[in-house]
C-alpha cells in the first residue's frame, strides 16, 4: 500500500513509518521538522518537508497516490496548547482538514490517527479507563484529539473513509526528544547520563500508564489490517509513579544522582492509567514489554547517542 505517515521524522512517527517499511509498504513521510529530526526519516521513504497546513501537500497525494494517512504530526506540548489554544487548534484541526479533504479529492480508503488515552478522559472516574470511560479533556490540546476524532467520524459517515483511532497512553523509548515537557523518560535518562540533576515535580507520586513504542509501532500494523472503523486505547493498564520511574532509570544509567523534588505544576493530573482489553479482542493486540525491559533498551539508546556526541 501507498502510505503517507505525518510527524514520520518525529519520536513514534519514524518507528512507525519504519515497520511498514519494513513490512514492504510504499512510504511518504511529510514533517515541518519543527521537532522531528531528518535523521529519523527512512532512507527508503519519500520525504517531504512541508507543514500539513500547507496547499502544497496536494502534490504528495497526486504524485504518490496514498491509500492511507497513519497521522502522528501535530502539536502535542499541553502546556504549549494551554499558552497558545489558536496555534494548537490551527495544526492539530486545520491541518487535519486539510489532510482529509485532499483525501477526499485523492480518494484515500483510511485515516490511522494517534490520539491520547491520557489527556482525552480527564480526571478519571475508573482505573483502568476503557474506551467508554466519559471524555473530559482538560487542555486544548486533549480538545483537538477529541474533535478530530469526532470529524473522523463524519468522514467515515459522509465519505466512507474509514479509520482506526488509537488512543495512545504515555509513550517512552528510542529516539523520544529529551527537549521537551512530554518524555520524562527522556529527561531523566538524558540528565542522568550527562551527570546532571534531574528533579521529580511535587511528591513524583503522579502516576501514568507507560507503553513503549515498540508495542505501539505493532499496534500501528495490526491497525493496518483492520478493516473496519474503531477506536482503540494503546495502554498496559499498569500504573507507574514517577519516584519508580526515576529509580529504574538510575539503576539503568548507573546514575549516583538523588532523589529530588521540586513544587508540583499546576494542573497535572494525578493518575491516568488505560485498559487495552478492546484492542486485544478486535486487533489481536497487547504490549510485550515490561516497564523494566523498555527502560533499560531506552536508556541503552541514550548511552550509543551520548557516546557519539
Amino acid at each position: 500500500m501507498n502510505i503517507l505517515v505525518t510527524g514520520g521524522a518525529g519520536f513514534i512517527g519514524s518507528n512507525v513509518a519504519d515497520a511498514f517499511i519494513a513490512e514492504g509498504h510504499t512510504v511518504s513521510i511529510v514533517d515541518d521538522l519543527s521537532s522531528g529530526k531528518r535523521e529519523n526519516v527512512n532512507s527508503k521513504a519519500h520525504f517531504y518537508h512541508y507543514d500539513i497546513q500547507d496547499p502544497a501537500m496536494e502534490l504528495i497525494f497526486e504524485k504518490e497516490k496514498i491509500d492511507v494517512v497513519c497521522h502522528h504530526a501535530a502539536q502535542m506540548d499541553v502546556r504549549k496548547s494551554v499558552a497558545d489554544p489558536k496555534f494548537d487548534a490551527s495544526v492539530n484541526i486545520l491541518g487535519m482538514l486539510n489532510l482529509m479533504e485532499l483525501g477526499i479529492k485523492h480518494k484515500i480508503k483510511k485515516v490511522q490517527f494517534s490520539s491520547t488515552g491520557g489527556a482525552i478522559y480527564g480526571e478519571q472516574d475508573y482505573f483502568p479507563a476503557d474506551e467508554q470511560h466519559p471524555l473530559r479533556p482538560l487542555s486544548p490540546y486533549g480538545i483537538t484529539k477529541l474533535a478530530t476524532e469526532k470529524y473522523l467520524f463524519y468522514y467515515q459517515a459522509t465519505y466512507g473513509i474509514e479509520h482506526v483511532i488509537l488512543r495512545y497512553a504515555n509513550i517512552y523509548g528510542p529516539r523520544q526528544n529529551p527537549h521537551g515537557e512530554a518524555g520524562v523518560v527522556a529527561i531523566f535518562a538524558s540528565k542522568m547520563l550527562k551527570g546532571e540533576q534531574p528533579v521529580i515535580n511535587g511528591d513524583g507520586k503522579q502516576t501514568r500508564d507507560y507503553v513503549f513504542v515498540g508495542d505501539v509501532v505493532r499496534a500501528n500494523l495490526l491497525a493496518l489490517r483492520y478493516p473496519e472503523s474503531g477506536i482503540f486505547n494503546i495502554g498496559t493498564g499498569i500504573e507507574t509513579d514517577v519516584n519508580e520511574l526515576f529509580h529504574h532509570i538510575k539503576t539503568w544509567t548507573g546514575s549516583t544522582c538523588e532523589e529530588k523534588h521540586v513544587p508540583a505544576k499546576a494542573g497535572e493530573q494525578m493518575r491516568s492509567v488505560i485498559d487495552h482489553a478492546k484492542a486485544k479482542k478486535n486487533l489481536g493486540w497487547e504490549p510485550t514489554v515490561t516497564v523494566e525491559e523498555g527502560l533499560r533498551l531506552t536508556v541503552d539508546y541514550f548511552k550509543s547517542k551520548h557516546q557519539h556526541q
